[in-house]
């Protein structure tokens, strides 16, 4: 059964924003109240927070359909409806956010550290925050924005300061064993390792993170064996440890191939190339190791490599390698860079930037997209005729009606606002007159040509009341 899962695709969903209300306030002898609907509440954010309890991405692996939850509705009496409750995700030091097409999004590394990997939507306006004093008592309030979605992918590189790297079977297991208080799985077959493990060392004042990474083979690089699913995890380390088998039992295998062999998956696999290295001569308990030992360390010496003969078996040589390697990790951590405090950095819009672009298509569709037009059409109730005009109104001060006759629009021209698998398509009927003086009762728009039908029956109504009297007034002059 699988335990570990270093890399798992998760489908995410915020929650919708609640819609707003909208409400008249009654009460005995005050029968203008005025508008008292409140506004909706906030959907909920879906968080990724980097949590040290959690060491894989199994949770996700078995449930990758995560959603926060929806924000409440507002109510009548100026009641605003509840934000939505966010969902925050543990995810392990060390995960990495990237979209679908492997575009980096986030690098979460230390306790704490969040990435919001979908917004939850605003909540819609209630009719009294739409109030003003040209349009007193508005009979429409905004919807709620829906909350984002997607799918993101979570891949876990291991935050160690030494990868211990070689052929399988090379005594990586064993060594971490006695160095730290890990106790990875031991066994005298190849790919013992499926999955990294991580042990704390501690070599006089420094402590530092070793990890033992599953054997490679060659063409790992490429995906055979298990390197190219684990060798992601030896990114973040600031030494590379090749441990050699000296007592191989295979004939076509010496520990300087070998070495040769790992060191050129490792720059296949690029990014690893300023990494210092040490080898580690293993297994030299036995005496045919520890003469192939003698032999070949003279010959990787003048190559520039730092070497030690060690025994994970009898316990030979581990003070020096965990010293010698707690130098390096010390060095590595005085050279790193500070880490400064983040800037805020402003950046103000350019006056001449409206927000929004209008764009003549193939087809004669003129599209507008920008962030306000968008939203606000989402937030748009399309039953209700005086929303619509409210629509209209903001649309014409934000500059969209100029913006479209000069891209050459007439009037009867389709008109879009949105990405093209989410917008809204109308007729364009230019109006320069937009505002509260433009209404008729609460719930209706006269710029629209096309009014509900209960408006037009009480228009109806209304025009025979109006034939009626005159009749009358004909018949009865006195």
């Amino acid at each position: 059964m699988t335990t570990f899962v270093d890399r798992v695709e998760l489908h995410v969903a915020a929650g919708n924003g609640g819609h707003g209300c909208a409400s008249v306030h009654r009460e005995k002898f005050k029968p203008l109240g005025g508008p008292d609907g409140g506004n909706g509440g906030r959907g909920g954010d879906v968080i990724l927070v980097v949590d040290q309890s959690v060491t894989t991405l199994l949770d996700y692996h078995h449930s990758p359909h995560r959603k926060a939850t929806n924000g409440k509705p507002g109510e009548g009496g100026n009641r605003s409806g509840k934000d939505g409750q966010d969902l925050v995700l543990p995810v392990p030091d060390g995960t990495v956010v990237l979209d679908r097409k492997g575009t980096v999004l986030a690098d979460l590394v230390g306790e704490g550290t969040t990435y919001v990997a979908a917004e939850g939507g605003r909540g819609g306006l209630g009719n009294a925050a739409l109030a003003s004093a040209r349009r007193k008592a508005p009979g429409f309030a905004l919807l709620g924005e829906p909350g984002r979605s997607g799918d993101v992918v979570l891949e876990l590189k291991t935050v160690a300061d030494v990868a211990l790297v070689g052929y399988p079977s090379a005594g990586k297991s064993s060594l971490i064993s006695v160095l730290s208080a890990a106790k990875p799985k031991i066994a005298d077959y190849p790919f013992t390792t499926l999955v990294p493990n991580l042990g704390v060392v501690t070599a006089g004042s420094t402590v530092y993170t070793i990890a033992d990474v599953p054997g490679l083979i060659p063409g790992a690089s490429q995906g055979r064996g298990l390197g190219l699913e684990f060798l992601r995890h030896v990114e973040r380390c600031s030494v590379l440890v090749h441990v050699l088998d000296t007592a191989t039992l295979e004939s076509d295998r010496d520990p300087v191939t070998d070495l040769d062999v790992i060191e050129e998956e490792l720059t296949q696999y690029g990014g690893l190339d300023n990494r210092p290295r040490i080898v580690v001569l293993n297994k030299t308990d036995i005496p045919d190791g520890k003469d192939l030992a003698e032999m070949i360390r003279p010959d990787l010496e003048k190559r520039g490599y730092r070497v030690f003969e060690v025994s994970a078996v009898a316990h030979l040589g581990l003070r020096e390698l965990s010293f010698a390697l707690a130098e390096i990790i010390a060095k590595a951590r005085a050279d790193k860079p500070k880490e400064e405090a983040t800037r805020i950095v402003i950046r103000p819009k350019a006056v001449d930037d409206a927000g929004f672009t209008v764009s003549l298509e193939d087809d004669g569709l003129y599209r507008v997209r920008g962030e306000k037009p968008e939203r606000w059409v989402r937030q748009t109730d399309f039953s209700n005729d005086e929303a619509v005009g409210y629509l209209a109104d903001r649309l014409s001060r934000l500059g969209v009606e100029e913006q479209l006759m000069k891209a050459g629009a007439r009037s009867g021209d389709g008109v879009a606002i949105g990405p093209e698998d989410d917008a809204v398509v109308f007729d364009w009927e230019p109006t320069m007159m937009a505002g509260a003086e433009m209404l008729g009762r609460r719930g209706e728009d006269h710029r629209l040509e096309a009014p509900r039908p209960a408006a037009q029956r009480r228009r109806d109504r209304d025009a025979e009341r109006d034939e009626a009297q005159r009749a009358y007034d004909e018949f009865h002059p006195f």
